[in-house]
């Protein structure tokens, strides 16, 4: 049975970091030499929670409350849609009775 190769935290750390910035898997793979799926379960293992549950890079976290922000953004927009259009309706059907 072949032994497996470790690599160290930092080249793991680089990779993903060039990933992240827009790099290719398949770029990243011939230039570091290394498996497609290795570098997929590297950035995996950075931008979803550890076993213990804390993430492992700060810059995912970042992406993460920046992702919440603009889905709170959206929300409100949206229930000041809803709320407009239910306005709108209220008009519309009053007209009607006129």
């Amino acid at each position: 049975m072949a032994a497996h190769k470790t690599h160290s935290v930092a080249l793991k750390r680089q990779v993903v970091r060039e990933y992240l910035e827009g790099e290719t898997l398949h770029g990243l793979a011939r230039r570091h030499n290394l498996p497609r799926n290795l570098i997929r379960l590297w950035v995996d293992e950075d931008l979803y929670p550890t076993r213990d549950g804390e993430l492992s890079e700060a810059p995912a976290l970042d992406d993460i409350a920046a992702l919440a922000q603009t889905i709170y953004e959206c929300e409100t927009r949206i229930e000041a849609i809803e709320r407009l259009v239910a306005k709108r309706v209220a008009e519309l059907g009053q007209e009607d009775k006129e």
